[in-house]
């Protein structure tokens, strides 16, 4: 054997600690220790992950209704945490909500009351306007103030005819007057049983929206006709009235039938229309209650033909002489000296003016067992405009 042979087999380290076999299995037993512990920590994070979704499914997941409901509806959060406010007390879902501020949407602080959510108060904004009342031909503003002012110019400027070398003198000023509506406290306390707010069959807000609207409707319908603007809005029916013939701004004009309680004919009907300034007549109303619709309603003309007439199509209003009818059951009944017929532009000549918020506050303890709901809106109204209103007397003067 050569020397260089013997160099070759024995000079380099081949032994199987540093063989490439071997390096290549350490490096795969490395590989696979760190992928099993990637892969339990991979199992370990999805299952927290699962255990955070099922307890995420529990909280939110709607609890079967009552058999006497249809179906069980998904409830909003803001709307799951009012129903847990009037059934329990618990405020804890309403203060953590986060509130836009919409209209009756806002959070009132500090006195315990929350507003309405949207929904209940969308469902009596127009339970409201449905009902007989003059909200529904005035002039509705929603404010932000205490009060809302209505500037009215009802003079006019004076004027004269000049010759070409006479001196022009000079005329008067219109005068601008302001009528200030002021906001009056509106407020409902129904009551239900404990018992009753715990069934969950029984719909809490569709129950509250509905006892709210129908005493608030019929408060507002009472003021906005003969309210003495004392804690509640001023009505058309409480300013000073006076013969129209001679009628000034500040009161309200009439026309007087002739027969103490009664009509005389048909023609003071026709006479009240027109006693009304053209600029008005075009979108005028004739406001009376039931009774004196059911009087009015037998009235005919002349050639023998009835001077009311009811509306063809679908949804047309009854027309008396071609005017619109708003059937009040708060205006007075025919009698004496009474103004059971008021003709006008409501739309100009009465202003309603509102808060856009309802609050209520749920009192669990001044009438247990029963949890009471005080609501309350801030809402005011008055004659705008004198001359837009006129009213028929069932007098002799």
């Amino acid at each position: 054997m050569s020397k260089t042979e013997e160099n070759s087999r024995t000079g380099g380290d081949l032994s199987a600690d540093h063989s490439p076999v071997a390096e290549v299995k350490t490096a795969v037993a490395g590989f696979m220790n760190d992928f099993k512990g990637f892969q339990s920590e991979m199992s370990n994070r999805l299952q927290q992950q699962e255990e955070k979704m099922t307890m995420y499914e529990r909280k939110n997941i709607t609890p079967a209704r009552h058999i006497l409901a249809t179906s069980a509806e998904i409830e909003a959060p803001h709307k799951k945490a009012f129903n847990a406010y009037l059934r329990s007390g618990d405020d804890d879902g309403l203060r953590g909500l986060e509130l836009e501020g919409k209209a009756l949407s806002t959070a009132v602080a500090g006195d315990g009351g929350y507003l309405v959510d949207p929904q209940t108060a969308e469902t009596i904004k127009s339970t409201l306007s449905s009902t007989a009342s003059i909200r529904a031909i005035a002039n509705v503003v929603g404010v932000e103030a205490v009060s809302f002012d209505v500037l009215i110019d009802h003079t006019d400027v004076g004027h004269g005819w000049a010759t070409e070398t006479a001196s022009v003198s000079e005329t008067s000023t219109p005068v601008i007057d302001r009528i200030s509506i002021p906001l009056h406290e509106l407020s409902a306390l129904p009551k239900a049983s404990q018992r009753l707010l715990d069934d969950s069959a029984f719909d809490v807000e569709t129950w509250l929206a509905g006892r709210i609207a129908d005493k608030f409707a019929r408060a507002e319908a009472a003021a906005f006709v003969g309210g003495d603007g004392i804690d509640k809005p001023t009505g058309f029916l409480t300013h000073t009235t006076v013969d129209d013939a001679s009628w000034a701004w500040g009161s309200l004009g009439y026309i007087p039938t002739g027969v103490a309680g009664d009509f005389a004919g048909p023609d003071e009907i026709i006479d009240l229309v027109y006693a009304l300034g053209a600029e008005y007549r075009a979108n005028g109303t004739f406001v009376m209650n039931s009774k004196t619709a059911g009087t009015v309603r037998k009235m005919k003309d002349v050639d023998g033909r009835f001077l009311w007439s009811d509306g063809l199509a679908a949804g047309e209003p009854a027309r008396l002489l071609g005017y619109r009818v708003l059937i009040a059951e708060d205006m007075p009944d025919i009698a004496t000296d009474a103004m059971a017929i008021a003709f006008g532009d409501f739309n100009a000549g009465y202003t309603v003016a509102e808060r856009p918020d309802l609050r209520v506050l749920r009192d669990p303890f001044s009438a247990k067992p029963h949890v009471l709901f005080y609501a309350t809106k801030r809402v005011g109204g008055d004659v705008s405009d004198f001359a837009a209103i006129k009213l028929l007397k069932f007098g002799i003067s």
